[in-house]
């Protein structure tokens, strides 16, 4: 697994928020959240007790699907590893921010400890498949897998709707939509019922950023949607258009041999959806993402893609 700072250069300083804690106010102000909290507190599950890990057989498969797998599910890995520092450093910015209210304090606690889960069981599985890789084999993936978002959840200069909008709201649906597709696909028991918990735990999660930024919106200034969206725009410019998450839609970056394992685990049923495949899933639930924003007057502008236009 790369590590935070491997290929960048030391960070600027982060400017921190001033803390301003009194009144504390802890009363319950969003009994959705508040429910899906204490929803998500009763769905714990433990990768060690809870997965069926006997039940695959690697002889079972082509040796060159197992060596696709390990790939694609390492770099799961990677991606769900940003959230382990990025969670706790949003929840340490909502606890700065007067008047910020309490409920989705205590549920990104929760949401921590399911992303951990996800790692484990990320990380175990390509163990299974021949073995996990901790580093990217092309460095050039590097940069959109340490991008440093427990310093931008931090960051006193930055929207923290901005963050939940692109992080919790479009960031976690898109990651919701993604593992619903590869559970699809996927015949090998194993991955199967890891794909079952992370689907619910990522469902969670989606559902989380939509009532959070839904309960926002309509105390948001011009100027705080503004740079809502533009922190929105941003990352899907710089990050999901290149190729983190899908990388079918990369074009800075030669995807092929990416592409080719995502299209062989997929026909393996090891859990993946084809290139092609995610693709369709980002543009579907980025059309659905902005017309869900666009009725709750946050306007989301059309994207440019190199090779597919307009989006």
């Amino acid at each position: 697994m790369p590590h935070p700072d491997s290929t960048a250069a030391s960070p600027a300083r982060t400017p921190i928020r001033v803390e301003r804690r009194f009144p504390l106010d802890l009363r319950q102000s969003d009994q959705a959240i508040r429910t899906l909290y204490e929803d998500s507190k009763k769905a714990r599950w433990a990768p060690e007790l809870d997965i069926p890990w006997d039940a695959f057989d690697a002889g079972a498969h082509d040796p060159a699907a197992l060596d696709a797998a390990r790939r694609v599910w390492s770099r799961r890995a990677w991606l769900e590893y940003t959230g382990l520092a990025e969670t706790p450093a949003l929840v340490i910015r909502f606890c700065l921010e007067l008047d910020r209210e309490a409920d989705p304090k205590y549920f990104l606690t929760v949401r921590n400890t399911e992303e951990a889960w996800n790692v484990e069981s990320f990380h175990r599985y390509a163990e299974a498949c021949g073995g996990y890789l901790d580093t990217p084999a092309d460095p050039h993936w590097q940069p959109l897998f340490n991008r440093g978002l427990h310093r931008d959840a931090l960051d006193a200069d930055r929207s923290l709707d901005g963050h939940v909008l692109t992080h919790c709201t479009f960031g976690d649906g898109l990651e919701h939509a993604l593992a619903g597709a590869w559970l699809a696909q996927t015949r090998e028991p194993v991955a199967r019922a890891l794909l079952a918990r992370c689907v619910e735990a990522r469902e969670r999660h989606a559902r989380f950023g939509w009532l959070y930024i839904e309960r926002r919106a309509p105390l948001m200034s011009n100027d705080e949607r503004s740079a809502a969206v533009q922190a929105l725009v941003q990352h899907l410019v710089q990050v999901e258009l290149a190729g983190s998450r899908c990388v079918g839609l990369a074009t800075a970056i030669d995807a092929s041999t990416d592409i080719a394992d995502l299209d062989r685990v997929a026909a393996a049923g090891l859990g993946a959806a084809t290139a092609e495949a995610e693709v369709q899933v980002f543009r579907r639930y980025l059309a659905d993402c902005r017309e869900r924003l666009d009725a709750i007057g946050i306007a989301l502008p059309a994207l440019d893609h190199p090779r597919l236009g307009r989006l």
